[in-house]
Parts: C-alpha cells; sequence; structure tokens
C-alpha cells in the first residue's frame, strides 16, 4: 500500500526565545531549500518573522522565560494554546515544529498529539538540568527529538524517545577563530563586550552591573572600550536608560558603544566579555572569547531555582565540559567588584587568556560538524512527506 501523501504543505513552528527564533529562522530557511513548496506559519520572533509565511505572534517579545515569569501571562498562555489548536484544526498544518521553551510547548505537543499532527523537538529544552522527568513526556508527545548536544542523546534514549543528534546549529553561523591574538601593550585599548541577556528582567538586572563593573575596569585601563551588544527586540533608548542608572549609581559617565549584528564579526574582536548565563557563553566559547559570566534572577526565580536545578554550574560552557572553565557569580555573588577584577585577572595575564581560549576551541569540536539545521530539515522532511511508495 503505498504511503499516505500529506495533502498540505503547511509546517508550524514555535519558539519562544531569541537563540530559538534564531535557530527556527535557519530551519525555516533549509525547509524552504529543500522544497520551495514548504509554507511555514510561526510563533516566534522577528527573525522567524522574516523567514516565514505567515506569523501568527511575537512569542519573543514578551520575554517569558524562566520559572515564575510565565505565570504571570497565564491567561495570554490559554489564550495562545486557544490560537494554535484552532490553526491546527483549521489548516491541519503536515507537522508541528517545537524549538526549545517547554513552558508552552510541551502543551502545544499535546494539543498535536491530540490531532494525530506529527510534531518535532528541535533544540529540546535543558530538561537534564533541572526536572529530568519531563524527558519522559516530551518522548511521548514528539515523534522524534532532534537534540544539539551529544549528551542528550543519552537522556532521551532512557526516556524512550526516538532520538538523533544533528550538531550544533551555532556551528553554522559562528566562524572558527584563527590564529592566537597578539599580547597587549601599554595603553592597548581592551575591547569589553557586555553581553547582559535578552529578556526585560535580564536586562534590567544585568546591564548597570555590567556597566558598574567597566567603569572599575576603565579607572585601571583608561583607554578599554565598553560594547554592549544588543536584541532586536528592544531599541538604543531602553539600553541607554539602562546606562544612566550606572552612571547615577558610580556618578561617573560611562560611555558604551551599542552593538547590533548578525554575523559575530564585532564580537570576534572583544578581548574578553562579561556575559548572563545563556546561549551567549555558548556563543562566546565558539569564537574564543574569554569571558566571565553572571545571573541575578528575580527572587521568586531564585528560590525555585535552588530547589530544582540539578548541574553543578549555570553557564552551557562549563555544563558541557563538565568543569568549571569559566568563573559563575550568581545573585548576591554577582558585584561589580567581582566582575571587573576577573576580568582584570585576565587581561593582567596572557597565559590565561591564551588558555581559555584554547580550551574554547577543544570544547567546539565536541558538538559535531557544522549543518545542524540542514540535517534537522532533511529527516522533518523526509518524515512529513514522504514520497509515494513505488
Amino acid at each position: 500500500m503505498p504511503d499516505i501523501i500529506p495533502s498540505t504543505k503547511n509546517i508550524l513552528i514555535v519558539a519562544g526565545d531569541p537563540s530559538g527564533d534564531l535557530h527556527g529562522a535557519t530551519l525555516i530557511k533549509e525547509l524552504k531549500k529543500l522544497d520551495p513548496e514548504i509554507s511555514v506559519a510561526a510563533l516566534g520572533g522577528s527573525r522567524m518573522q522574516e523567514a516565514a509565511d505567515k506569523f501568527i505572534y511575537n512569542l519573543v517579545g514578551l520575554g517569558a522565560a524562566g520559572f515564575a515569569e510565565p505565570l504571570k501571562r497565564f491567561w495570554l498562555w490559554i489564550r495562545l494554546i486557544s490560537l494554535v489548536r484552532r490553526y491546527m484544526e483549521e489548516k491541519r498544518p503536515a507537522c508541528f515544529i517545537a524549538i526549545d521553551f517547554y513552558g508552552l510547548n510541551h502543551q502545544l505537543l499535546g494539543v498535536a498529539k491530540h490531532r494525530k499532527i506529527p510534531a518535532f523537538y528541535y533544540v529540546s529544552p535543558q530538561v537534564w538540568a533541572s526536572r529530568p522527568a519531563r524527558a519522559q513526556a516530551l518522548a511521548r508527545l514528539a515523534q522524534k527529538m532532534l537534540v544539539i548536544f551529544p549528551f542528550e542523546v543519552d537522556v532521551y534514549k532512557k526516556a524512550g524517545a526516538n532520538v538523533e543528534f544533528v550538531g550544533h546549529p551555532l556551528l553554522d553561523l559562528i566562524p572558527e577563530p584563527s590564529g592566537a591574538p597578539a599580547p597587549k601593550g601599554q595603553g592597548y585599548a581592551w575591547k569589553i563586550g557586555l553581553l547582559p541577556g535578552s529578556r526585560p528582567y535580564e536586562l534590567r538586572h544585568h546591564l548597570p552591573l555590567f556597566c558598574e563593573a567597566f567603569a572599575q575596569i576603565k579607572e585601571v585601563f583608561p583607554e578599554a572600550e565598553a560594547h554592549v551588544f544588543a536584541v532586536p527586540e528592544f531599541g538604543d533608548d531602553f539600553y541607554l536608560s539602562l546606562v544612566k542608572e550606572a552612571e547615577k549609581r558610580t556618578g561617573s559617565s560611562i560611555p558604551v558603544k551599542i552593538v547590533r549584528e548578525t554575523d559575530y564579526k564585532m564580537r570576534a574582536q572583544m578581548d574578553a566579555a562579561i556575559t548572563c548565563s545563556g546561549t551567549a557563553t555558548l556563543e562566546n566559547a565558539l569564537l574564543g572569547l574569554p569571558m566571565v559570566v553572571a545571573y541575578q534572577a528575580p527572587w521568586i526565580t531564585y528560590q525555585i531555582a535552588k530547589r530544582v536545578i540539578t548541574v553543578k554550574y549555570i553557564s552551557l560552557v562549563n555544563i558541557i565540559a563538565g568543569r568549571p572553565l569559566v568563573r559563575e557569580y550568581i545573585q548576591d555573588a554577582a558585584t561589580p567588584s567581582a566582575l571587573s577584577g576577573q576580568v582584570m585577572a585576565l587581561m593582567q595575564n596572557q597565559d590565561k587568556l591564551n588558555a581559555m581560549r584554547g580550551e574554547f576551541l577543544k570544547l567546539r569540536r565536541s558538538l559535531g560538524e557544522p549543518g545542524a539545521a540542514k540535517r534537522a530539515a532533511a529527516i522533518i522532511s523526509s518524515s512529513a512527506f514522504p514520497r509515494t511508495a513505488p
């Protein structure tokens, strides 16, 4: 009997944070390369909006991640689930693709399962960091887990999932650094990257803190430059208002340059970085960029996290390596003096800078080969749109 070919080449994709939005947009482009007739509807952010044929809702702009933030938007969540349910019933997409963002996506997986719509999870949520039992729920709901870290294969296999490692999508976006940086002489204008996060509460907590730390660095290295790496969801005025908060605290001017880029060229030129825990830590490592990592969460989020997080570290770099390659400062430990002191310790020791860079390049090689989105697209396309059997 011939395989049943779906009557539509409509795909629904949902991502809820900036990194998922980036990976979702790349996946959409790869799917369309395989078959230009594929039509994609999406809930995500600005990048997916540009790549999709139909954009349903800007989830990324909400910044609703973490443990407590989604609870504040309970009724919006109900409305979005209803919206997606109606879309699935009316359009009958050939498949549903969830990208990270467990809080909403696991609910939508259930909606798809109930309507017999095949579902794939690309860039699986980090259930191994907090609630491993969730892997079993995803195993029941997703037709296939397409994971981006090698160790995730065992996690999902133990949970009974159909799982395949496709490599990390950042390897397609971030070029491998070449050559060791030259020694920095007296009076060198150190370029310090400030990466305060992507969600509203992360920016409000971290950017003033990071700017204060940079102000202390500038007292010792007066030629140093601060580069604030911005996300597209927030304008320059928002960032500058947070810089002003730091200026009020320090009583001095803190000059910064706001950087908006999609190709990592400017970040690759940084000498060191102060970075919010998250995808940015892995991006820095793939660039060979030495860093210090910090995170200050809302009080309730932190209290919950302390009780459910099962991994030893907060940064992806340390989690993947299984050891502390970078220093981490959490909550009250994340002070301007702690962050500036650690960055200056690196700046004053070229051997430490080079050693950290070397460890990062080893980590990069452990993540497989480029082509993750292309491999994921091929798996999804061949399953969702099977050819007629001879």
